[in-house]
């Protein structure tokens, strides 16, 4: 078995180094996105771009379900929300007005960031008659108001998704005025103003097809379709469309795949590619405060272009990756970039201890809470830069730590394992992806000094028991969960080989779970998690499960 690990870890790593960019990036590409294409194909067709509407029309028509429904992702069951846009899009039949709100609004609850832009969009298409009040009104004016005291207004809808606020706001205002707030049209120039300044170079919000396609058919819907934001938003979806007349959940997740990849090498690159890479990195940290979100300069988002957002989880893998890239003659510039990443994960930090993911205080959406995969990979990033960046950066450091363990020790479930906010499991019976979160939260713990943080050994070996003993009616989907489970307890390693065909064959799944829960598979996933995998089963050859913990030991059982 020995011979075998060492053959499918060297052909992973010829086939990984294969895919860095000149640019010093690895790229990769998103699954193309039935949901994604049918809201970009009606925006378009809004704005009279009708050959790329058409295109997407053509794409969606190819690619239903055998059961006539659309899944998320072309690998994904088909659901509810996908089938019910693409069906608005060739203009079919979508069924009772009422039944459709009345489902839409259940399954995305309090949440109003997906829900009423999806009900817009079927509004506008013409399929839930002509009265605009079975849509909820939208507070776009709240978007005057300072961006510190939003998470005090209680927006309905999420910290990102101010221009959804804005835009569908203006459209429901436009087709259905409340007598009471006739004030709001003189709020409508200005908070197109704010739109326009928030909106990026490229012309995406978030590099985001759905929302920017949802924003622009909302304002050319509220009369605004010859406006600077509106063009923008039809431009960036017109240069995004693959050539299949497709278009993936986001553009790509660059910065978040080098980090990750960086990390399966374990830095291990030849000089000039090393060095590329890193200069990369440093490069794609934001140095300004973000004009989207606010946030403070010394982020990093998922990826280079203009409409990335700052992120925990994405700041913590590029420290992450620093750290492996660090040479001794180019330190000054890497510490000073770490120091700044380190600060901005620490004034993230909640007050439950726990990390969210973009802004800190926004608690009542699910996406604005604190996760554990992302305190956990907080840990990590603190964890590698421990004693490199000055007493006074190692005390706030393990302050952060500490009240990141103890909630991760609320948030540990009874079985021992940790659920993740980003990824999930269509298989399972809640759609959650325990196996992800608990191999995240357990690759911190494992590399916390246990004199230090004496708390991480017993949150650890209750996560590594649970993964050692998953239980049959817990799925694992595909390569990614299996080569992530195989890191940690070295069960399965000849599975992954066999699924793999010894590093040289590559099958992605849908388990990552984009904003309002849309699952996509991301191509260089399985490739990633699979190097890292075989070469943490080799490093840790021989040793025992639960034991060698402690000083960054990193250690677990492996065939």
């Amino acid at each position: 078995m020995l011979d075998e690990m060492n053959d499918a870890l060297k052909n992973c790593k010829a086939r990984l180094l294969a895919e860095l960019t000149e640019r010093g990036c690895w790229e990769g590409r998103l699954s193309s996105s039935a949901l994604a294409t049918a809201v970009a194909s009606f925006a378009l067709q809004q704005g009279g771009r009708i050959e790329a509407a058409e295109r997407g029309r053509e794409w969606i028509r190819n690619n239903r379900n055998a059961d006539g429904g659309w899944g998320d992702s072309p690998e994904s069951p088909s659901n509810f929300t996908t089938t019910l846009l693409c069906r608005c899009v060739l203009d079919e039949e979508v069924g009772d007005p009422s039944a459709v709100r009345a489902e839409i609004l259940r399954f995305y609850g309090s949440d109003r960031t997906f829900s009423i832009p999806i009900l817009t969009l079927c509004m506008l298409a013409g399929k839930l008659g002509d009265n605009w009040s079975i849509i909820p009104q939208l507070p776009f004016e709240l978007a005057v108001f300072p961006h510190r005291f939003y998470s005090s207004l209680r927006l309905p809808v999420v910290s990102y998704a101010l221009p959804a606020l804005i835009a569908m706001g203006l459209a429901r205002h436009a087709n259905r005025p409340q007598r009471a707030a006739f004030w709001r049209n003189g709020m409508k120039n200005r908070v197109m103003d704010i739109l326009q300044r928030i909106q990026p170079e490229s012309g995406g919000f978030l590099e985001a097809a759905p929302l920017t396609g949802f924003v622009a058919m909302s304002l050319i819907g509220a009369g605004f379709r010859d406006h600077l934001v509106t063009q923008s938003c039809l431009r960036f979806l017109e240069e995004t469309v693959r050539e299949d007349g497709s278009w993936p959940i986001d553009v790509n997740l660059s910065t978040w795949l080098t980090s990750l990849s960086v990390r399966a090498l374990g830095g291990n690159l030849p000089e000039i590619q090393r060095d590329r890479v890193r200069e990369y990195l440093l490069a794609t940290q934001l140095k300004e405060e973000h004009p989207f979100t606010h946030a403070a300069p010394g982020g990093w988002a998922w990826t280079d272009r203009s409409g990335g957002v700052p992120d925990a989880d994405d700041t913590a893998a590029a420290l992450i990756a620093l750290y492996h890239l660090m040479p001794p003659d180019a330190a000054s510039r890497t510490v000073a970039a770490a120091q700044a990443g380190v600060e901005w994960l620490m004034d993230l930090q909640n007050r439950d201890g726990g990390i969210p993911t973009f802004c800190k205080g926004w608690g009542k959406l699910p996406f604005d809470r604190s996760c554990p995969d992302l305190t956990a990979h907080m840990i990590r990033a603190f964890t590698c830069w421990s004693g490199k960046l000055g007493d006074d950066f190692d005390a706030a450091m393990i302050n952060s730590i500490q009240l990141g363990l103890d909630y991760l020790a609320r948030t540990q479930q009874s079985d021992g394992s940790w659920i993740p906010l980003w990824f999930g499991n269509q298989a399972h019976p809640k759609q959650h992806n325990p196996v992800y979160g608990t191999v995240r939260v357990v690759e911190a713990l494992a590399e916390l000094d246990e004199r230090k943080f004496p708390k991480a050994v017993r949150l650890c070996a209750r996560g590594v028991s649970w993964l050692e003993n998953i239980s049959a009616d817990t799925p694992l989907y595909g390569v990614e969960e299996i080569a992530m489970r195989v890191g940690i307890t070295g069960n399965e390693v000849g599975h992954l080989l066999d699924l793999t065909r010894n590093g040289t064959s590559f099958s992605a799944g849908p388990i990552g779970l984009y904003f309002a829960s849309l699952w996509y598979s991301e191509r260089l996933y399985p490739l990633i998690f699979t190097t890292e995998a075989l070469t943490r089963c080799l490093e840790r050859r021989g040793t025992v499960p639960g034991q060698g913990f402690g000083q960054a030991t990193n250690q677990w059982s492996v065939v």
